[in-house]
């Protein structure tokens, strides 16, 4: 059964920073920045991305994640894909994960487009009869016909999220992770991407979609979370929490 659990989770993000010519004390001071606490000690910087976040996600939740660039909602879905782990906390999820975040994740830019899709199959758990089996769907949909057999490095950015987005779509996954939406693309291709999206959400347990694109999480999503500074502020309706979004911008 899939499920999503996070419990009392904080995700900090360390590095260490070059002493101004008036060095500051090494004592420590905080304050807000976008994204969440920074605190500064001596040459050390802490961003807190996610402070103290529980969230529950069961069969059949449709989550939107709103909030200000910097919230927090990147480091979300990647903390749920297990690419950030957390400081403190636990994050425990159940069923096979789909990912799209940006175009070099999960991909190798100096293999083809023919081997990226191989690799997609593989990292999706799938066999070699299951890749070859999608293989044909995923160059359809793409349209990039001999270019399949250049390296991704040399594809537009346009090209090289098609891609992305066919491999990602094509093999049923128990969870969808979405950071932003396919912004690459004619009307034509877009809508071709909706109805393939719309398709792998029916037949997954659990969708997360990050995107400012208010009308399709509105067509996707049956609850909304709203972000803050790494924390969830709110968590209800769509409509609801996209007008709590819009008045903390107005």
């Amino acid at each position: 059964m899939a499920r999503v659990l996070l419990r009392n989770v904080d995700v900090t993000f360390t590095s260490r920073r070059v002493k101004r010519k008036n060095a500051e004390t090494d004592t420590a001071t905080e304050e807000r920045v976008s994204g969440g606490l920074i605190e500064r000690q001596g040459s050390t910087l802490n961003v807190h991305a996610i402070r103290n976040m529980s969230l529950l996600l069961k069969p059949g939740d449709r989550l939107g994640v709103v909030g200000r660039n910097g919230a927090g909602k990147t480091t979300l879905l990647r903390t749920i894909a297990g690419i950030y782990p957390p400081k403190r906390g636990m994050v425990a999820v159940d069923g096979h994960i789909a990912t799209m975040f940006n175009i070099g994740l999960g991909m190798n830019m100096d293999a083809s487009g023919y081997e990226n899709i191989r690799l997609a199959g593989i990292v999706a758990g799938k066999s070699q009869r299951e890749i070859e089996g999608m293989q044909e769907d995923i160059i359809r949909f793409t349209g990039l016909g001999d270019y399949l057999d250049l390296p991704i490095r040399t594809y537009s950015q346009g090209m090289a999220m098609r891609l992305k987005f066919a491999c990602a779509t094509a093999f049923d996954a128990d969870i969808l992770l979405f950071d932003e939406w396919l912004g690459a693309g004619d009307a034509a291709f877009q809508a071709r991407a909706k109805e393939r999206l719309d398709d792998m959400v029916k037949r997954s347990r659990i969708l997360v979609l990050a995107t400012h694109n208010v009308k399709l999480m509105k067509s996707v999503c049956n609850q909304a979370i709203l972000m803050q500074e790494g924390v969830i502020t709110h968590r209800g309706d769509v409509d609801e929490v996209i007008e709590r979004s819009k008045a903390l911008n107005a």
